[in-house]
């Protein structure tokens, strides 16, 4: 079973962030250049919140606001819903299911180390399959007269 850890130490632990006073529209320009679907909100390095384009897409387009005129804190999850790298894919991804969101930061102790999409985690199962499945046809041809 795969765990967090190892989708980090595959894919990279660069997280993006962004602070909670700085507006919507730079937070879309960080994750327009860096080709990424959100950020964690960080004050003073901890952990205040998470911010996506859907964030941008329910909370900005569709209330008719701006985003050079509003602050990240004003569209962000503030309830964060985080996951740890000792747990396996399919606990992240129960997680993610359950609580309808696609994006998990990962911690150690208060730190975020890294963050999970729901892509990565759907990446590495598709992963481990495929070597599950070539395992087995090797067995199988391998054992044939």
């Amino acid at each position: 079973m795969t765990s967090i850890k190892q989708v980090l130490d595959k894919k990279g632990r660069g997280v993006h962030s962004i602070g909670p006073d700085e507006t919507v529209f730079d937070a879309l320009k960080v994750m327009a250049d860096r080709d990424i679907g959100s950020l964690v909100v960080l004050e003073n390095g901890r952990l205040v919140g998470i911010v996506t384009e859907r964030h941008y897409a329910r909370e900005i387009v569709l209330k008719g606001k701006t985003s050079p005129t509003t602050r990240v804190q004003d569209i962000m999850s503030r309830k964060v819903v985080c996951a740890r790298p000792e747990q396996s894919v399919e606990e992240g991804m129960a997680v993610m299911t359950t609580r309808t969101v696609r994006h998990l930061p990962v911690l150690e102790g208060r730190q975020v180390v890294g963050l999970v999409s729901i892509g990565d985690m759907v990446r590495s199962l598709i992963d481990e399959q495929k070597f599950i499945i070539e395992e087995l046809e090797h067995y199988i041809h391998g054992h044939r007269r």
